[in-house]
């Protein structure tokens, strides 16, 4: 094979002799030294085998790590995103029904383990079919938004607000008893009457019924919320007789 003597033949570098090659052109010889004799000291290499080939390895092993620590924290960020938008209701800011009977089956263990008492508010709009069949699917998805973020701006952190159904709402209580329940549950009743959805600059009143009932150790999560239930159905016909 004929050569030309003006054109070289160079022989193909490795990865790691091309990772090192493009970390020469950003930094100078002392400061790549620098970071690689660190490297060099964990893994026991003695001085006197640190060879610019040896060298080389180092840097390309250190730049695959680089790399792989980048994918592993996108991965990360990726998992987190799916794990939020599975526990995530898929219209309002809510947790969704599993990951809110999730949370319930903790905050029940946590009542009998630690002997800390919890509680489950449950909240259930009236005649939400009527106000779609009013103003149209778009204000009833709006009364749903607002009863939401009502909801939401009135409990602490260490509690839960979960959308149970279509007009359906859950709300968690940490460190508190049926007294303690009833009055927040009063409370976020009349902050919900308080504030009406405005639509369209139209206001639209919005009644609900609801209940709330005091965790017990060894409840099963579907028995939890059925009491709840029932509580929030005895205080509907109280209200019923009320207005008779």
């Amino acid at each position: 094979m004929k050569v030309d003597r003006n054109s070289p033949v160079r022989p193909a570098r490795s990865v790691a002799q091309a990772a090192y090659a493009r970390r020469i052109e950003a930094t100078d010889g002392i400061t790549r030294v620098d970071a690689v004799m660190p490297a060099a000291s964990v893994l026991g290499i003695p001085d006197a085998e640190f060879t610019p080939r040896v060298r080389d390895a180092i840097m390309g092993l250190m730049s695959e790590v680089d790399s792989l620590r980048r994918e592993l924290t996108q991965t990360r960020a990726r998992l987190d995103e799916v794990e939020k938008t599975a526990d995530q209701d898929g219209m309002l800011p809510l947790l969704n029904r599993r990951a809110f009977v999730r949370e319930l089956t903790r905050y029940i263990a946590f009542t009998g383990r630690y002997n800390t008492p919890a509680s489950l508010i449950y909240f259930d709009l009236n005649h939400l079919k009527k106000t779609n069949d009013t103003h149209g699917h778009a204000a009833g998805d709006a009364v749903l938004a607002h009863f939401a973020d009502v909801l939401s701006k009135h409990v602490r952190d260490s509690d839960c607000v979960g959308r149970l159904g279509g007009d359906e709402f859950g709300v968690l209580l940490s460190h508190a008893n049926q007294e303690q329940a009833l009055k927040k549950a009063d409370t976020l009743a009349e902050a919900l009457k308080n504030s009406p959805t405005q639509w369209n600059g139209q206001t639209i009143p919005v009644s609900f019924a609801y209940g709330a009932f005091e965790l017990k150790s060894g409840d099963s999560p579907d028995l939890a919320m059925a009491r709840a239930d029932q509580a929030m159905y005895a205080q509907k016909k109280s209200q019923r007789s009320a207005a008779e």
